[in-house]
């Protein structure tokens, strides 16, 4: 499974510990704050090292851009969505930035991020694809851009908030 439990232990011994129960340590106070602030139909991005996160960022509702340090894609969006439904209501509460030229082309990046929605959701729950500047628009748009981690190309993704019912629903 992809998401992480433990996170570094401050004294450097290389060994790790759990800081909050039941929460992955990846995700900060400031990605838990918008998360939380989220209602239902907004969108978080989640960004690799190569996309323009800073001047995207500022455009979006947060007006400011969010980080998940030194971690792939696949690791953010676990950690993500260990914490946030997606959108049942719509077919592309998930999404994935496309290849130039070769738009059905799925490489690892997006493999691995696709395995990580399945788990999190409990079921495969496919990905569309955007085009690239069609999905620099959608960005703007966003609530929030997280930046990762990821050096690998095409490590970007949109994910549409959901809803959580009641207890005893």
């Amino acid at each position: 499974m992809l998401l992480p439990q433990l996170c570094p232990a401050p004294t450097g011994e290389g060994r790790y510990k759990v800081l909050l129960k039941g929460i992955s340590p990846l995700l900060n106070a400031e990605v838990l704050q918008a998360l939380r602030a989220m209602g239902h139909g907004d969108e978080v991005i989640v960004s690799d090292t190569n996309f323009p996160s800073e001047s995207v960022a500022r455009r979006t509702v947060l007006g400011r851009l969010l980080r998940i340090d030194n971690v792939t894609a696949a690791e953010a969006v676990a950690a993500i969505l260990s914490v946030m439904p997606l959108d049942s209501f719509i077919d592309d509460a998930a999404a994935r930035m496309e290849i130039v030229d070769v738009p059905d082309e799925i490489p690892p990046v997006q493999r691995e991020v696709q395995q990580a929605i399945d788990v999190a959701e409990g079921e495969a729950w496919p990905m569309v694809s955007v085009e690239r500047y069609a999905f620099y628009e959608r960005a703007k748009k966003a609530y929030c851009v997280i930046q990762t981690g990821e050096r690998r190309f095409y490590g970007c993704f949109a994910f549409t908030k959901g809803v959580l019912p009641p207890d005893g629903v």
